[in-house]
């Protein structure tokens, strides 16, 4: 307050200094955003229920990349985090602009509408707005070939603005831009026949072309761009510790990994192998579902991460044999089937059984170092390597400065098993270590597509209790 041009009588003198004092320890006493997360103990957080965000997942425990991140964020604060979910872009803007969060963790992209209104921590993931369309449809190969289809998008989306400032160019693009929908639903309505295409960013395109197979990328339709957290005008300091934070994620990789979790596995995709998948899960699953659920549960494994390695094996054929001499749906040695007690490596029940007990063996023999959640995988890839070939990965990994103990750093490892400058100086030589990466990757691609095909197909396939999660596909039902 500037007082300089006012004229001050000294009957007045006491109640303007009074008035300063009140005004001035009022300024004070009204805390910036990070002191008042830090006081209340809890940082809030607004966001979207989806794949690529936040979702519930196996036990009903909450994950989502978005869910990670935020939650290592609230870590480094000593702060709990709390997630309020919203519907829409809109609603998570109207909300952050009323005072209902502290920020919001939702990918939502860096626009210059937004810089407006709002302050951005530091870019976490850089994506590009895509046209998605469906295989056997209209597939536009510009933005003027969209003239004519039916595009929808979501309202209040950068899709729409992006749309707008291509429209200039191109005066007959029109689209329907939906305040009720999700980009999911979108991408869901162009998979049913109802929507010729959509837009959506590049992550959430290639998380749900995995479940959704007859999905297919058109064009990009915009540059590369920035996801970021957004964040409230006058939250400066908040923004200052995120940036901090978010530097120190990168350093350490830790951001690489939590993204690699969600998002490495959809770049393994393949359209015939998947849309032949589909159908044997609604043929021949039902079938087999109840060895998996026996098996699974006597020997303490995730029942679709077993249905998953299953298909992975034989495609379900319980009669399949390969050259090697390996058979059966496990696909099992004559040794392993001997050692594990399975006499007619052919009969579904017992090689489901035998399969289940030889793959907890190996996991049972894996270093207690190993984190519950990537057990799993190691002990997977020691059923199709060898459990001396990954423990060769192990070692390497170590003297290569990466963490023995986590999947996702030993599956940078394994390729370079069969590198001869590496696999002279390990105990248990060549091995075609990215051979055993792909058969791991397969089977979490299996086992999300399956649990979410079951998420749609209702109480007459089982109980979803025991399903895992599309991110975390990794532990005990």
């Amino acid at each position: 307050m500037d007082i300089r041009g006012f004229v001050i009588r000294p009957a007045g003198l006491v109640l303007v200094l009074a008035a300063l004092v009140l005004l001035v320890a009022g300024c004070r006493a009204k805390p910036d955003r990070l002191q008042q997360i830090r006081e209340r103990g809890t940082l809030i957080v607004l966001t979207r229920n989806a794949p690529t965000t936040y979702y519930i997942g196996r036990d009903d425990h909450p994950e989502g990349p978005e869910y990670d991140l935020v939650t290592a964020f609230a870590r480094s604060l000593g702060v709990k985090p709390v997630f309020v979910v919203k519907d829409t872009v809109g609603d998570l803007l109207h909300a952050l602009a009323n005072g209902e969060g502290d920020m919001i963790a939702a990918g939502l992209t860096r626009i210059p509408g937004r810089s407006e209104r709002f302050r951005f921590g530091p870019t976490y993931q850089t994506v590009r707005q895509q046209v998605v369309c469906r295989r056997d449809g209209p597939q536009p190969g510009s933005v003027a070939e969209l003239a004519g289809l039916s595009l929808e998008v979501v309202a209040d989306s950068s899709y729409v603005a992006n749309l707008k400032a291509l429209a200039k160019k191109y005066p007959d693009l029109h689209w329907k831009a939906d305040r009720q929908a999700s980009t999911e639903d979108l991408l869901r309505k162009v998979w049913k026949g109802q929507l010729d295409c959509t837009i959506a960013d590049s992550d959430i395109a290639a998380i749900n072309q995995r479940f959704f197979p007859n999905l297919v990328i058109a064009f990009d339709i915009s540059p590369p761009q920035s996801l970021a957290w957004v964040l409230p005008r006058p939250a400066r300091h908040l923004q200052d510790a995120l940036d901090g934070w978010m530097a120190g994620m990168r350093k350490n990789g830790d951001l690489q990994r939590i993204l690699q979790h969600y998002y490495g596995l959809a770049r393994v995709f393949d359209y015939v192998d998947l849309r032949t998948y589909v159908r044997r899960i609604e043929r021949l699953y039902p079938k087999y579902l109840p060895l998996f659920r026996k098996a699974a549960k006597r020997y303490d494994l995730p029942p679709l991460v077993l249905a998953a390695q299953a298909y992975q094996e034989s495609h379900w054929n319980p009669n399949a044999v390969s050259p090697t001499g390996v058979r059966g749906i496990m696909m099992l040695t004559q040794s392993t089937a001997a050692a594990v007690g399975v006499r007619h490596r052919t009969d579904p029940k017992a090689s489901i059984r035998g399969g289940a007990a030889y793959l907890a063996r190996l996991r049972g023999r894996l270093s207690d170092k190993i984190a519950p959640r990537d057990r799993i995988w190691f002990a997977l890839a020691a059923y199709n390597l060898g459990l001396g070939h990954v423990r060769d990965a192990r070692r390497l990994a170590k003297k290569l400065g990466h963490n023995p103990d986590r999947w996702a750093d030993v599956q940078k490892v394994l390729p370079l098993l069969s590198e001869r400058r590496y696999y002279r100086s390990l105990p248990y030589g060549y091995a075609r270590g990215l051979e055993a990466v792909r058969y791991v990757t397969r089977i979490r691609n299996y086992a999300a597509i399956l649990r979410y095909r079951l998420n749609f197909a209702g109480p007459a396939e089982g109980s979803l209790a025991d399903v895992p999660s599309a991110g975390s596909v990794n532990g005990p039902p």
